[in-house]
């Protein structure tokens, strides 16, 4: 086992985490949506969105992040490689929807949401989709 191997081995954990949090917080916001503000399922909803934001998925990102840095430090030669800026580009993409998921929870924490199930339905496809092409780019390496 070399220090490569691990640090791998922590970015692909901390990646599974952090997408599980990604495809999951958008379904909740779906089923929060059709919910009142105040009731009780709403009450519930507010702390598992809170429980799955904080304790997961920013932990989960910081994790990916700095795993991923670190594996391109030790592999400085990747930063040549189209697919590789593909990635990165798509990483901060995934980075700024786990932002716009923050704020969501937090317009719904204060019974501020003004946005439809529909809207997360649809909102909850687009982590998905970059998952897709990342782990094309880094499988494939196509450019």
């Amino acid at each position: 086992m070399d220090a490569y191997g691990i640090v791998k081995a922590l970015h692909v954990i901390s990646v599974i985490a952090w997408m599980a949090g990604l495809l999951y917080l958008p379904r909740l916001f779906v089923y929060h949506a059709a919910e009142a503000p105040g009731s009780a399922t709403s009450e519930t909803f507010k702390v598992m969105e809170r429980r799955l934001y904080r304790a997961i998925m920013n932990p989960a990102m910081m994790a990916t992040w700095i795993f991923g840095l670190t594996m391109l430090w030790m592999t400085p030669g990747w930063l040549q490689d189209g697919w590789m800026h593909a990635k990165l580009f798509l990483v901060l993409v995934l980075t700024a929807s786990h932002h716009m998921m923050g704020r969501w929870r937090k317009a719904f924490a204060a019974d501020g949401n003004e946005k439809s199930t529909r809207y997360f339905r649809i909102a909850n496809e687009i982590p998905t989709l970059l998952m897709i092409v990342v782990v094309f780019l880094v499988i494939t390496k196509p450019f």
